[in-house]
Order: C-alpha cells, then structure tokens, then sequence
C-alpha cells in the first residue's frame, strides 16, 4: 500500500462512518482470513513508545512484573521476495501496553503521565527460527485514548539493517478477545469499551482495509490467549516506515531524541543478540 497521509485522520470520524468493523468474532475463534498468504505489510510508525536500546532484551518471556490475563505472541516473517518461504535468523523486537494502556520507559508526559522510565516490561527480541518464527510470552494488550489495541513489531535482517516497522491489529465485534478480556475485571481490566477506537477509526489501522494486519486470536481467560501474525515482508523493496503524527504531548509524539527507526542517538542497532533469554 501507498504511505498514509496521517493528515487525512483530521477527517477521520468522516470517514470512520463509512467504515464497516471488519470483524464479528468468537473470542475462542477470533480469526481472520488474509487477503493473500504472501500480501506485504504495510510499514507503520514505531509511535512514541519504542524500545530503548532493543539489543538489551533478548528474551522471550517480556511479562515482568505485570498482571492480566495471559498472552502467547507467535510472528511468523516470511520474504515475499522468496515466494514467501520463512525468514530465519531474522531479528525481532516487540513491544506493547500494559492492561492500563501504559508503556514501560516513558512517563511524566501528557501521552502516559504515570511514571515507568525505570521499567523494561513487555519488551522483547529474539531470532527467528527455521521455520521464521518467534514467541513471546505475555500478557495480553490493553488499549489507551485515540488507539486500537495493537503490538508494534521492527523486524531485521541477522547483521541489524531494518527491514519492516509494522503494527498488529486484533479482530473487533461483540464477542471478540478483545471484548471479553477488557471487561475481565477480575483480571485488572477495568476500562471496558468505553471510549475505545476501533480499527476503522484508528489512524494507523483505517486503511487495512483487507484485514492484513489483524493477528488470528483464539482462547479463553481462563487458559489465555494465542495471538498468531503471519507477517510478509520485502528483503529487497525496504519501505520507510511512517513519521508519527502530533508533537511533544500529543499523539505520535517522537521520542526523545527527535528520531524514528533508530534508538536514542540514532546509532544502528549493533550485532544481532545471541540465542540466551536475558530475564
């Protein structure tokens, strides 16, 4: 797909209207058909979140110290330059909110004014395996004002060149995942639906039309849930990923140091992690 014009989300809630919600779903079976198997991702802002220092966390088990119900994150990255046959060794950071819709590493602003810089949760890389895959254990997402739930994912190549800045979008309706875990209160949710942004109407997610980006869901409070993303990507055709919107406070803010794609300073990210779990 084209680069968004972030500009257009001035005329989002116009648009938004003629926007059908992509998805009514069971929460044990909250799956959507992609529109091809070997279909790019679209590149995305990294947000104003992004992991500081990625090298840092190489680990597969991201939880920490928070709470909420239980989430295994499985990506799978295929090149569709090679008839989309698995990636190995590939390197693979995610992040992603907690149940409260707030970030480790930032805070103290108007975006997230609880303060969580001198926390690391639910932050992680690995290396894919043969097969192109990593998992990550963890909790699942809670949402925050202007967004739809989703995990932000930076995938590179083994010597650390960025190859792909893309979100994860969930399956949406009445009796989706992402329904039923927000009104889990015994499990810490307790914001519901209320003032929650669907995909039609969020500013990273409105134009998928096609549903590309949202993961398969299946499960259950009870025993958690598997969230699978099976994301294409290009080896050779490297898009940019999209500068976020707003400015300092607002959203899509940048992080500190005014850059996207790069860690505070805007060095490269350095060798590619070793295989061992840092906790």
């Amino acid at each position: 797909m084209d680069r968004k014009d972030f500009i257009k989300n001035s005329l989002g809630f116009l648009g938004a209207s003629l926007i059908v919600p992509k998805v009514l779903m069971s929460c044990n079976n909250s799956k959507v058909d992609q529109k091809s198997d070997c279909e790019v991702w679209d590149s995305e802002t990294e947000g104003p979140f992004p992991t500081k220092q990625p090298s840092e966390y190489s680990r597969s088990d991201i939880k920490g110290d928070r709470t909420g119900v239980n989430a295994i994150i499985k990506i799978i990255v295929t090149d569709a330059d090679d008839n989309c046959k698995p990636l190995k060794d590939a390197i693979v950071d995610i992040w992603h909110c907690d149940k409260d819709g707030n970030y480790s590493q930032y805070g103290g602003m108007v975006m997230q004014p609880t303060d969580y810089k001198s926390y690391n949760f639910l932050r992680g890389r690995q290396l894919t395996s043969e097969k192109g895959e990593v998992q990550f254990s963890s909790i699942f997402p809670g949402w925050y004002i202007s967004r739809a739930t989703h995990i932000h994912v930076h995938i590179y190549d083994k010597t650390g060149k960025s190859l792909k800045v893309t979100q994860i979008a969930f399956p949406e309706g009445k009796d989706s995942a992402v329904v039923v875990v927000n009104a889990a209160k015994s499990y810490g949710y307790t914001k519901g639906m209320d003032g929650y942004t669907y995909n039609a109407d969020d500013n990273v997610f409105s134009d998928d039309v096609d549903g590309n980006q949202i993961a398969k869901v299946s499960g259950s409070l009870e025993k958690g849930f598997m969230i699978d993303a099976n994301i294409v990507i290009s080896t050779k055709n490297i898009e940019e990923f999209k500068e976020p919107i707003g400015g300092p406070g607002g959203p899509g803010m940048p992080p500190p140091d005014g850059k996207m794609g790069l860690p505070p300073g805007g060095k490269p990210m350095g060798p590619p992690p070793t295989e061992q779990q840092q906790k």
